[in-house]
């Protein structure tokens, strides 16, 4: 027989969420890696991003990416729970130079275990409906700054000056009014970053192990 078999047990839906430039991607990439790619997939939710190609006026412009309202929830929700169910979906790509969707979707495999990384996953009652365990990481503020602006500098082809402007004006009156308040939800607060590592291996041995 060919083709796409459903796994024999539900998969496992972790939800990873925190401020833009938290640890929140470090750690589930880093979790990825440690269980390995049969075992586990990540789903971002940056690739949910509405097309904003045609609103985009510059960075710090009008466009609010931090805002729920430009995330498409109802597309994520319906994505993972097809994976959820165990059956193979395609994702959109969301293109961060052009600012549009990319016209080749993204095909998603059910795995064992879903990691799902947002800063805003967990204010979406949709989306938080369908995960088995929230990780929120709670990370101050300048911290956070620096690292966003290196990624957007670095990966998204920004100016230092328009992720400043972006920051000030939209991530954080954004972060203050629903990421933070969003923790509420989460099963697990990680605010030490010496608390890392044990909690990267706590669960890469409770997934290891099976849930």
């Amino acid at each position: 027989m060919t083709g796409s078999t459903k796994p024999s047990k539900r998969p496992f839906l972790l939800g990873v969420a925190g401020g833009s430039g938290s640890g929140k991607t470090f750690f589930a990439r880093a979790l990825r890696q440690a269980l390995g790619p049969s075992l586990c997939e990540i789903v971002y939710q940056d690739n949910f991003y509405h097309d904003q190609s045609a609103r985009f006026d510059g960075d710090g412009g009008s466009v609010n990416f931090d805002h729920p309202d430009a995330i498409d929830f109802s597309l994520l929700a319906s994505c993972l729970s097809s994976l959820r169910s165990g059956s193979p979906t395609e994702i959109p790509v969301y293109d961060f130079v052009t600012h549009s969707r990319s016209s080749s979707p993204l095909r998603v495999e059910p795995r064992p275990v879903l990691i799902v990384d947002g800063i805003l996953i967990f204010h979406s009652p949709l989306v938080r409906a369908l995960f088995d365990d929230m990780v929120f990481f709670d990370t101050p503020e300048d911290i956070r700054y620096a690292r966003r602006l290196e990624r957007d500098v670095k990966e998204r082809g920004r100016k230092p000056e328009g992720v400043k402007a972006q920051f000030l004006k939209q991530v954080k009156p954004m972060h203050d009014q629903f990421v933070e308040p969003s923790k509420a939800f989460a099963t697990r607060v990680v605010c030490d970053r010496g608390e890392f590592t044990s909690v990267l291996r706590e669960y890469a041995g409770k997934f290891s192990a099976g849930v």
